[in-house]
């Protein structure tokens, strides 16, 4: 008993000292949504294992989609699904598929629920958790047919920039659980995250991107940034130059899009395939 206490101590401290792409916040809910999530979340939250830390998940913990889903279907993970606007638009839109959102904010969590639960939708699962913990430990290779990371947190200061969750790490680890041919999309209104991400990308040998020669409208064009061959004499930044993809037109129009829009800021999409 006193090993087993010590290796789940040395698991805890070493999830804690390891840098991580969020910040805990304030996981009060608003009465409504707090009845809501009473009432519904222990049917479509799951209650994965843990390794002290709140937002681990214990090795050994695999999704299972009989249990978890109640059938076999492709698998689309979004990371920080926030309210959830993307993943239910998703499932709606795509019954047969299987909807797994990764979210650390309990208010997001409880908004997505409402919002299952209003669609009356059964192919949506939700787990509070590190989205590399559930990657690692809850996806097994070849798991998922899409992953998605709309508008993760740019963490625009240089010095937290480690905190940025697209790192090499990370792309070797989506790759790994993306199926033959699987696609990893990706979505941020930062320029320089946008660099980053399609920099990180493209040096994973396990990605390709069909998207190469393509470089991004430069600003918003009708609400709508889409990607297209360059024009002769177009002044476009010259690192941003190729590898970004036509706008996911399965990505709902969330807030975060309107307020970069609205801002006068350029969206960038990027889309890997699994090798």
């Amino acid at each position: 008993m006193t090993g087993d206490l010590t290796e789940q101590l040395r698991r805890t401290e070493n999830f804690q000292r390891g840098t991580v792409s969020f910040v805990r916040r304030d996981d009060r809910l608003r009465p409504r949504l707090q009845r809501t999530w009473d009432a519904h979340h222990m049917s479509w939250v799951l209650d994965v294992p843990r390794v002290q830390a709140s937002m681990s998940v214990a090795p050994g913990y695999l999704l299972d989609p009989e249990r978890d889903f109640g059938r076999v279907a492709p698998l689309v993970v979004e990371i920080g699904s926030g309210t959830g606007d993307a993943v239910v638009q998703g499932a709606l839109a795509r019954p047969g598929t299987n909807f797994l959102a990764v979210e650390v904010y309990r208010p997001g969590l409880a908004s997505t629920v409402a919002k299952i639960v209003r669609e009356n939708l059964t192919n949506v699962r939700l787990v509070q958790a590190d989205a590399v913990q559930v990657l690692k430990h809850m996806l097994a290779p070849g798991n998922a047919s899409e992953i998605w990371v709309f508008f993760a947190d740019p963490w625009h200061k240089n010095r937290h920039h480690k905190r940025r969750l697209v790192n090499p790490g990370f792309a070797e680890l989506a790759a790994s659980r993306l199926a033959a041919g699987g696609t990893l999309r990706l979505a941020t209104d930062w320029a320089d995250y946008a660099r980053q991400m399609r920099d990180v990308l493209v040096a994973c040998r396990s990605l390709t991107n069909p998207y190469g020669d393509l470089i991004p409208a430069y600003g918003p064009a009708a609400g709508i940034v889409s990607a297209r061959p360059a024009a002769p004499g177009e002044m476009v930044p010259a690192d941003l130059q190729t590898g970004f993809a036509p706008r996911f037109e399965g990505r709902v129009m969330t807030r975060f899009e309107q307020k970069a829009l609205a801002s006068d800021r350029a969206v960038y999409d990027l889309d890997f395939r699994r090798a």
